[in-house]
């Protein structure tokens, strides 16, 4: 299965899903899905919050608390879930305030393990 045809799963397979990315730190999709009339601009998103992936990294590192693996910021319209693949990529999975967070959470989860190997 191509990495687009695993995102567009993925996204459909998540209650309220709205768009997956497979990401770099340097902020550039490898690949990405989005449902058609999306109510935002995934690039400028993704983008944006690969910068902030990049300080929590850091701080994680700066704390030596172990490796980073889960980020998810909430807001009143979107969740936005981030699982790290590796070093150099990340998982994004975006999905609608009342979408199904814990189904999300899991599925994500178990993407990013197919990634890793992929990517490796």
């Amino acid at each position: 299965m191509s990495y687009k045809e695993s995102l567009k799963t993925l996204t459909e397979s998540v209650g309220g899903g709205l768009a997956a990315v497979v990401m770099g730190y340097d902020g550039i999709a490898i690949e990405e899905f989005l449902l058609e009339k999306t109510p935002f601009d995934l690039q400028l998103l993704t983008v944006e919050y690969s910068n902030l992936l990049r300080d929590i990294r850091k701080t994680v590192e700066i704390l030596e608390n172990g490796g980073m693996e889960e980020v998810s910021i909430a807001t009143d319209r979107l969740r936005v879930l981030v699982r790290v693949i590796n070093s150099e990529f990340f998982l994004v999975l975006v999905i609608a305030a009342d979408g199904n967070y814990g189904k999300g959470r899991y599925l994500l989860a178990r993407e990013a393990i197919k990634f890793r190997e992929e990517l490796s």
